[in-house]
């Protein structure tokens, strides 16, 4: 039994002394730094892992820079509209923005009155109504017309009468059958005669009559002597009408109003900060919204004065208006060109799209077209100054940029979009 019991206890002693010796060795190799052993293995393990995990950042990279690339075919440029040019310089035009309105044009604008007084007969025009020149407005019963008829004819009577007489004195004059003062007295009557029907002739000229309507006034009935008419002096609308059947009418009163709206003005109120920017001759384009396309003309006339009451002068643009787009009265705001600066890199406003909370455009690459955040200075109604993120001679696009942006959210066109 106790020969047993030293045989355990001698068992248990080797196996101690084995593992002691076995961890001294562990820490004397780790003292004289065995590069082999201990925690440089696990060091270089670590480094190992840390590849691994670049690789996968590089690959995830390489993904989301795919996710922004828009492939389009050569065909489907031209079916999307996507134009592209290449970034260069170019003059941004520098503009003023001013209230204006519509106002009739008054080199054609007519306020016509009946010349005579009268009651009236016959109204064939209302407001709204489109009138030919000439055309009759109405008619008119006057009395004072009559009478101015009646003394033209009576003077063209008179007239023939002199003249007849005066020619037979001339005869017997010249036979010695009467005398001097017979014929001197004579031919002092034809001259007045004359001269009351010129008087007479002119009184119905300044009420409208031409030449041809007086050489047929001898054949018109008595009936007609009263009726006066009333006509258009030109074409246009009417635009005012103040009278009434059987009304009396005065001879100086504005019956009818009439504009010629073919061609309207634009009276632009100009600030005091403004008027030694503003002249004659600029380029102006006229806005007018509510669906009303923009229009363009120039400066024709700038006031002379400052209004006390608005500090402003006054600027005028004729326009045409042959469509009657343009009705006076609309409110309009008036961009008026004041002169250009140079700038390195010019695009035009339909380039920029907001994408990820940036302003961007799209450039072309070797694969396709990419957004490209940019940064931007002065800008007009139509073109942007790029101050950086775009260089010159890089191709980009101006128009159908926001085809390309729509494709980086729902795919691109046909199956050329890689996720």
């Amino acid at each position: 039994m106790k020969t047993r019991n030293k045989k355990i206890l001698l068992s248990i002693g080797v196996v101690l002394s084995g593992a002691i010796l076995a961890v001294g060795g562990f820490w004397l190799g780790y003292l004289h730094g065995d590069s082999r052993n201990g925690p440089f293995d696990e060091e270089m393990h670590t480094v190992d892992s840390g590849d691994h995990q670049e690789h996968g950042l590089t690959e995830e990279h390489e993904e989301q820079a795919d996710d922004q690339l828009v492939r389009v075919q050569p065909e489907e440029l031209t079916e999307f509209g996507i134009e592209t040019a290449k970034a260069g310089p170019g003059e941004l035009s520098l503009y003023v923005d001013l209230p204006g309105e519509v106002v009739l044009n008054a080199d054609r604008l007519a306020h016509v009155a009946p010349r005579v007084s009268g009651i009236v007969r016959e109204v064939r025009k209302s407001v709204g109504d489109s009138v030919n020149a000439g055309e009759i407005l109405a008619v008119l019963e006057s009395r004072e017309l009559a009478e101015a008829k009646a003394g033209f004819l009576a003077a063209i009577e008179r007239e023939k009468l002199a003249l007849a007489n005066f020619e037979r004195e001339e005869r017997l004059w010249r036979k010695k059958v009467t005398s001097e003062q017979e014929y001197l007295d004579t031919r002092q009557a034809l001259a007045e005669a004359r001269i009351t029907m010129t008087s007479a002739e002119q009184q119905l000229h300044a009420l409208g009559f031409t030449d041809s309507e007086l050489k047929e006034l001898p054949k018109h009935s008595d009936a007609t002597y009263t009726r006066f008419v009333i006509r258009a002096p030109f074409a246009g609308t009417i635009i005012e009408r103040h009278l009434t059947l059987g009304e009396s009418a005065n001879a100086e009163a504005d019956v009818f109003t009439i504009a010629d709206l073919s061609s309207v003005w634009v009276d632009i109120n100009v600030y005091q900060k403004d008027l030694a920017r503003i002249s004659k001759g600029q380029i102006v384009t006229i806005e007018i919204g509510h669906g009303i396309p923009t229009v363009s003309g120039s400066i024709a006339w700038v006031g002379p004065l400052v209004s006390e009451a608005t500090r402003t002068a006054k600027a005028r643009v004729v326009l045409p208006n042959s469509e009657g787009r343009l009705r006076p009265g609309l409110f309009v705001v008036a961009r008026v060109a004041v002169g250009s600066t140079p700038v390195d890199i010019l695009v035009p406003n339909s380039a920029l799209q907001t994408f990820e909370n940036r302003t961007v455009l799209f450039v072309q690459t070797e694969e396709g077209f990419e957004p490209q955040p940019i940064e931007i200075g002065q800008q007009n109604a139509t073109h942007v100054e790029i101050l950086s993120g775009l260089e010159a001679g890089r191709t980009y696009v101006t128009q159908g940029a926001f085809t390309l942006k729509a494709q980086l959210s729902k795919g691109a066109f046909g199956d050329g979009h890689n996720h």
